[in-house]
This record gives structure tokens, C-alpha cells and sequence, in this order.
């Protein structure tokens, strides 16, 4: 299957399963949105949604917001990750907003990055979902989902890199369900740490999936008293084992005697070859 192909099989699977694919956070005008998404990296959207109704009763418009220091925004979101760094962000914003743009939040990709505390991501996640622009934007969620799938290519190890191959495959007007239906399956289905492959809908189609069942299955009974290890391929057990680079440049544990990577831990009957996965860095 093609990635293209892949995409489009993704995208109508998803559409089934997820009946509302939009923003889960909380907010009702361009300001907020904003003010929103900046407090909502790499913090979960339930979390700002706790904080955000008091901080925008404090400073329901941007010019409200504007005229107050970080120390005064700091109370409103101090259970935010990095409460410091955001409140500063927040305060320059806002006053770059009043300043440069007449207390109009701006509405194109261009200007928004040109705000303290926006980048990249931020920038398009208020574009599409305020205004509809044609963007993809790319968080965690995404970028781990996308690559898992195959969806991009091994070269997108960058959110930039799977954003642009992401806007390759997928049809400009689907871009933006498309963001928010891969954010949701990565939210709740395929998890960064647990990913419920049991409960997915994308099994037949998911590289990841494919690279799960090349590992050898749990073995119950393993005599821990013969070796730490135990190579499945050849029916031998060992204490110190040698390590493989695989093709996904990998290094996995791997049979002495034979070289096999089909390697279980006697202790557990787990095995011990990993399946590439993908975080972003930083």
C-alpha cells in the first residue's frame, strides 16, 4: 500500500471511529485559542482547560492581558508545565498583540509567528482552527502516529520534515480533520506508551503494527536457573548475550551461539527485541 493510499484508508477509518475530530480545548474567541495553545505545550489540553476559565475571568481580552505583568499571570497557571517561562510569554504576547497589531489577533501564519511564545506548531494550530487555514500542523501526536503508521517515510524525523510529506499525501482540504483525527487516535488509542492495538482500526495498514509481530511471542515456563536468556530460534539458554544492529539501526539483544535477535528474558517469558517508535526531541 501506498502512502497515499495508506492515508486515505486512515483518514476513513478514523472518520468512523471519532465522531467529533476538533480541538479539545476550551475557548470561545481567536484570544483565547491562543492563549490556550501556547499554555497546552507539552501539557495536556485537560490540564490548561482547569486553568484557562479563571485566568480569562482575570483577562477576558488581549488588552486586559496586556496590561498585566508575568507575576501577575503566574497565580492563574502555576499547575501549567513551566509556569514561569509561559506567564513571560503570555505578557509579551499580548502586548505585541496590542502594539503591532491593534489588539486583533492575527489571522495568518506569518504574523502569528512573529509572537513571543508561537512557533510552528502553534502558529498553524490557531490559523486552522480559528480561521480555516490550509495547514497540517504537526505535535507529538501526530509526528509519533504518522510515522508509526507509515504515513511518512523514515526520513520525516522532524515534525517540519512530517509535516511537509503529511501535506504531500493527504488533499489540502482534508488537512485540517486530518490534524485533529490523528491527535485524537494518538490521544486515546495509540499511545505514546501503550498503544491499544487490540482496540485499533488501523492494524492492517500500520507498519508498527506489522514490526510487533516479528517479535517472538511471551513463553511462560522458562528455567531462569539455566541463563538470563533464552534464543527461541535455537532452543538455547545463556547469561551474557551479544547485541545486533538491526535495519531500524536498533541494537537488540542477540544469541551467542546462533546470532538470532528472538531473545526472551527467562525471568519474565518476555522478549527483549524492541520495535522502533518515535518521540519528538525537546
Amino acid at each position: 500500500m501506498g502512502r497515499a493510499d495508506r492515508s486515505a484508508f486512515v483518514l476513513e477509518q478514523l472518520r468512523e471511529r471519532i465522531d467529533r475530530p476538533t480541538t479539545e480545548l476550551e475557548y470561545e474567541t481567536p484570544y483565547q485559542l491562543l492563549v490556550a495553545v501556547i499554555l497546552s505545550a507539552q501539557c495536556t489540553d485537560a490540564r490548561v482547560n482547569t486553568a484557562t476559565p479563571d485566568l480569562f475571568a482575570a483577562y477576558p481580552t488581549v488588552q486586559d492581558l496586556a496590561q498585566a505583568s508575568p507575576d501577575d499571570i503566574y497565580p492563574y497557571i502555576q499547575s501549567i508545565t513551566f509556569p514561569n517561562n509561559k506567564a513571560g510569554y503570555l505578557a509579551k504576547m499580548a502586548r505585541q498583540v496590542v502594539d503591532t497589531f491593534g489588539g486583533r489577533i492575527p489571522d495568518t501564519i506569518e504574523d502569528l509567528e512573529t509572537l513571543t511564545g508561537v512557533g510552528r506548531k502553534t502558529a498553524r494550530v490557531v490559523a486552522q482552527v480559528a480561521h480555516d487555514a490550509d495547514a497540517l500542523p504537526v505535535d507529538t501526536h501526530v509526528f509519533r502516529v504518522s510515522n508509526r503508521i507509515g504515513l511518512v517515510k523514515e526520513t520525516a524525523t522532524t515534525p517540519k520534515k512530517v509535516e511537509r510529506q503529511l501535506t504531500r499525501v493527504i488533499p489540502k482540504e482534508d488537512w485540517g480533520e486530518a490534524h485533529h483525527l490523528l491527535i485524537l487516535h494518538g490521544r486515546y488509542t495509540c499511545t505514546a506508551r501503550s498503544p491499544d492495538c487490540h482496540d485499533c482500526p488501523l492494524t492492517e495498514a500500520c507498519k508498527h503494527y506489522d514490526r510487533l509481530q516479528t517479535r517472538p511471542d511471551p513463553v511462560d515456563g522458562l528455567d531462569a536457573t539455566a541463563g538470563r536468556f533464552y534464543c527461541s530460534t535455537s532452543d538455547h539458554y545463556f547469561d551474557e548475550p551479544d547485541t545486533h544492529v538491526d535495519r531500524h539501526d536498533l541494537e537488540q539483544t542477540a544469541c551467542p551461539h546462533c546470532g538470532s535477535m528472538q531473545v526472551l528474558r527467562t525471568t519474565t517469558g518476555e522478549p527483549t527485541k524492541q520495535v522502533k517508535d518515535y518521540r519528538v526531541n525537546g
